[in-house]
């Protein structure tokens, strides 16, 4: 992830769109095909913000030099 696409990232937003994905799964019922999507978005969503922090933490280990 550049620095560009840092700054695009909006990281609460991507972090209060999977707790909302996980407050779905926490219901009792729950569809299967709905919630394979749901698994699916939730799993992209952890990638980038992983993505973003290692990017982040980068940035910071780079200043603290």
């Amino acid at each position: 992830m550049t620095t560009k696409e840092t700054k695009k990232f909006n990281f609460a937003k991507s972090y209060a769109e999977l707790e909302k994905i996980s407050a779905w799964f926490e219901r009792e019922n729950i569809d299967l095909e709905e919630g394979i999507e749901k698994l699916e978005e939730g799993t992209k969503l952890v990638g980038e913000i992983k993505k973003y922090l290692n990017t982040v933490e980068n940035k910071i280990k780079s200043l603290k030099s």
